[in-house]
């Protein structure tokens, strides 16, 4: 199985460490890319992946490895810390660069047969607004299945966290690990996911936008043709 962790920080702290630790229970090729170090660009508004595709944004080649690295993936988790109750600033500014990829506009059909993961730590409260935030792009995305996994670790470090509480992780991410092999290869996505995509489809018949219709025709979309 090919996994791809973007981690929200640069540092190896408690979010790093429950993220690496799922990865090495799923088991397989695992590749790992840490903002802003791999990738920091802000997005400047220019509309240029939604009018005219994603080659014509400013940061297109600096972010190309971490898009093929994710279509190529069969598991994507996403990996923030709590800042001030949302995802780290990194984190926000990379999944601003696919807003082209969401369902209303022109989805990569991969992601409609993966699985994602949002991990999110703090030394107290935030851990659910931060997944949603990673987990919104991750379901506008068409990722067949999404786990959400949130910890208030009550500690600054991982070497802080107590040993009642990393055991506790261990057997949450354990059940994480367990669901994600066992529906490899056969995950399908959800009825909401489905009826949000029907949604879509009605309204790029009517050519909402001229190169978003065009692609979901050239896709067989707005025909039989379905991406799962």
């Amino acid at each position: 199985m090919k996994i791809v962790i973007i981690h929200g920080q640069g540092h190896k702290g408690s979010t790093y460490h429950i993220a690496h630790s799922l990865a090495e229970k799923i088991g397989g090729e695992l590749t790992e890319f840490f903002l802003p170090k791999d990738f920091g660009e802000f997005c400047v508004g220019c509309a240029g992946c939604f009018m005219k595709g994603p080659e014509h944004c400013p940061h297109y080649e600096k972010l190309s490895p971490i898009t093929k690295a994710m279509d190529e993936a069969d598991v994507i988790i996403l990996a923030s810390p709590v800042y001030v109750y949302h995802v780290t600033g990194m984190m926000k500014t990379f999944l601003d660069h696919y807003g082209y990829r969401w369902m209303v506009h022109t989805p990569e059909p991969s992601m409609f047969k993966k699985q994602g993961v949002c991990i999110s730590t703090a030394a107290g409260a935030g851990v659910r607004s931060t997944n949603k935030d990673m987990a919104d792009s991750l379901y506008f995305w068409g990722v067949a299945r999404i786990y959400r996994y949130g910890c208030a670790v009550a500690a600054i470090n991982w070497d802080n966290v107590s040993g009642k509480k990393k055991a506790a992780i261990d057997k949450a991410i354990t059940r994480i690990a367990d669901a994600i092999i066992k529906n490899k290869n056969k995950v399908k996505p959800s009825i909401k996911t489905k009826a949000f995509f029907y949604l879509v489809r009605s309204m790029q018949k009517r050519g909402s936008n001229a190169r978003d219709a065009e692609y979901w025709n050239n896709m067989g979309w707005t025909a039989n043709k379905r991406p799962w």
